[in-house]
C-alpha cells in the first residue's frame, strides 16, 4: 500500500498516537513538526547512517537509545532543518526539544528519539518546535487521519507520502506493522545498527502492536534492512541524517521471538515497498529499475556490481533517454572491482536478450530494447557465469529535472 489516506484505523499497530503540526520551520508553510507517542512506552531498534559526519539527532538519538536500554515513548521529527554541521549548538538544540517533549509527555529524556531532515549547516530553531508541544499534544490520535499527517509532516523534496503495512495472525490475535517514510534525493543509505562503532535525507519509522525485546528487535531489524534500504541508491551519496527506527508497543499481546518467520517476513515486506517507493519518487525521476544480478562469486560480489552500475553517471544517463547502450553496463561491470570474465557475461532488458557470452546476443533487436526501456518501471538481469552470488537492488536514471532540482536547493 503506497498511500497514506489508504490505510485504515483498523489497520495501524495498537499503542501509538500521531500529530502534525506547523512549526514554521519549512519555508513552505506546511505541517513540518511530526510526533509519534507510545503512550506505554515501546521496545525500539535503530540503525543510522554510516556516513562520518553525522547530525545532531543521530547522536542524541545513539546516547538515548544506549541510556534507556532500547525504549522509547516519543519520537519527535522536524523537517526543513537537518541540524548537521551545527556543532554543539546543534546538540543544545537537540536536546532542548527532547527535555520539553519529556515534560509534556511525562517521561525521561532519553526516552524521547528526535530526527531532523532538510538543509545541513543551518542552526536548528529549537524553540520553534519548544512552542508547538501543546498543540502536538492537543492534536494526538492513533487513527488514520493521524497517521496521514505524520507522513506528510516529514517530507522535504517528496511529491508524496510514503506507507506500507502488513499483517497476520496467531492464535487468533492480529499483529500490525506499518511503516512511513521519507527520502527522495542524497539516496544511497548505508546504515550500520546503533552501536559504538560508526554510525539528511532518508527517515524511516516503523510501528508494530507485537510485543518483542529489544534485542530480538534489533535482529529483525538488521535483516529487515539489509534487503530493502540497504539495497537501493538514487545517487550515490549517503545522507548524514539517514535513520530507520522500528518500535514495537507490545498492545497486540503477541509475544514474537527471534525464530518468527511470519514477523520476519511482514516486516521485511513492508520495508521493501517503501524502500522502492523511495526510488519511485526520486528527484526528478522518469525511469525506476531493478538490477537482478546474479552467478557472481557471492552475494557481496553481486551488490558490488549493482552499486557499480547504479552509480554510473553514463549508465543513468543512458536510462534518462531509453538509450539501450547496453557497453555502459559492461564497462560498469569491469570496474567495480569483482573478478569477473568478461566472456561469461550475460544481459537481458527483462525478457529482451542483450548480450551473450560477453557480446551482442544474435536476438538483439536495438528498437525492441529502446521501447522497453521507455517504460517507468522495469528490469535489468545480468548473469556473470561464476557462482551462486545475487542480489537485486533497485535504482534509477539521472534527468536534467534531478539537476536542476539540486542546483537550486538551498537558494
Amino acid at each position: 500500500m503506497t498511500d497514506a489516506s489508504l490505510i485504515s484505523s483498523e489497520a495501524l499497530p495498537r499503542g501509538f498516537r500521531f500529530a502534525a503540526v506547523k512549526a514554521g520551520i519549512k519555508p513552505s508553510g506546511r505541517a513540518d513538526f511530526a510526533v509519534a507517542v507510545a503512550d506505554e512506552g515501546a521496545s525500539a531498534a535503530a540503525m543510522f547512517t554510516s556516513n562520518r559526519v553525522q547530525a545532531a539527532p543521530i547522536t542524541v538519538g545513539r546516547r538515548h537509545l544506549a541510556r534507556s536500554g532500547g525504549r522509547v515513548r516519543v519520537v519527535a521529527v522536524n523537517a526543513g532543518n537537518a541540524n548537521c554541521a551545527t556543532g554543539e549548538i546543534g546538540i543544545t538544540a537537540c536536546e532542548r526539544v527532547c527535555r520539553a517533549a519529556a515534560e509534556h509527555f511525562k517521561c525521561a529524556g532519553h526516552e524521547v528519539f528526535p530526527s531532523s531532515t532538510g538543509i545541513i549547516g543551518v542552526p536548528l530553531p529549537a524553540e520553534k518546535l519548544v512552542a508547538v508541544l501543546p498543540a502536538v499534544k492537543s492534536e494526538l490520535a492513533g487513527d488514520a487521519v493521524a497517521f496521514a499527517g505524520f507522513a506528510q509532516a516529514i517530507l522535504t523534496t517528496d511529491t508524496r507520502a510514503k506507507v506500507a503495512r502488513a499483517a497476520f495472525d496467531v492464535g487468533g490475535k492480529r499483529v500490525r506493522i506499518a511503516g512511513v517514510c521519507k527520502g527522495a534525493g542524497m539516496i544511497h543509505p548505508q546504515l550500520v545498527p546503533a552501536g559504538p562503532a560508526l554510525h539528511a535525507t532518508m527517515l524511516v519509522y516503523l510501528f508494530t502492536d507485537a510485543a518483542v525485546e529489544p534485542t530480538v528487535l534489533d535482529g529483525f531489524l538488521q535483516a529487515a534492512v539489509e534487503v530493502s534500504f540497504n539495497r537501493i541508491s538514487t545517487d550515490g551519496d549517503t545522507s548524514t541524517n539517514d535513520t530507520v527506527l522500528l518500535l514495537a508497543s507490545g498492545a497486540s499481546g503477541v509475544e514474537v521471538g527471534a525464530s518468527d518467520t511470519k514477523f520476519r517476513s511482514a516486516l521485511a515486506e513492508v520495508c521493501t515497498s517503501l524502500a522502492k517507493q523511495i526510488v519511485s519518487d526520486g528527484e526528478g525521476v522518469g525511469h525506476v529499475v531493478e538490477l537482478q544480478i546474479e552467478g557472481a562469486p557471492s552475494d557481496a560480489d553481486a551488490l558490488r556490481v549493482a552499486k557499480s552500475i547504479a552509480h554510473s553517471m553514463l549508465v543513468k544517463t543512458a536510462w534518462a533517454g531509453a538509450d539501450p547502450n547496453w557497453g555502459r553496463l559492461m564497462a560498469a561491470v569491469g570496474y567495480s572491482g569483482v573478478a569477473i570474465d568478461a566472456e561469461k557475461i550475460a544481459i537481458w532488458f527483462g525478457e529482451l536478450p542483450i548480450c551473450a557470452r560477453g557480446g551482442r546476443a544474435p536476438e538483439y533487436d536495438e528498437g525492441a530494447a529502446h521501447a522497453y526501456l521507455e517504460q517507468r518501471e522495469y528490469s535489468i538481469r545480468i548473469a556473470l557465469g561464476l557462482g551462486e552470488g545475487r542480489c537485486r537492488f533497485w535504482t534509477c536514471d539521472l534527468s536534467a529535472e534531478y539537476v536542476r532540482i539540486n542546483a537550486e536547493y538551498s537558494t
